[in-house]
């Protein structure tokens, strides 16, 4: 096996890593949004109010 042989193929090694990883990575994206459309749809709001709660309450001190 020539130096060529062995470039294509670790390039071909490397680009089926990539497909992996950027396949693995939607999964993971699907996942979360789909566990985000099962939550209150209240939640964000009531997050929101709590943030600005603590942040104000940072600055009153």
């Amino acid at each position: 096996m020539g130096m060529q042989d062995q470039f294509k193929d670790k390039a071909e090694q490397l680009k089926q890593q990539a497909k992996k990883k950027m396949g693995d990575a939607h999964e993971q994206t699907r996942e979360r949004s789909s566990q985000r459309r099962g939550r209150n749809p209240q939640e964000p709001e009531r997050e929101q109010r709590e943030a600005q709660e603590r942040f104000d309450q940072d600055y009153d001190a």
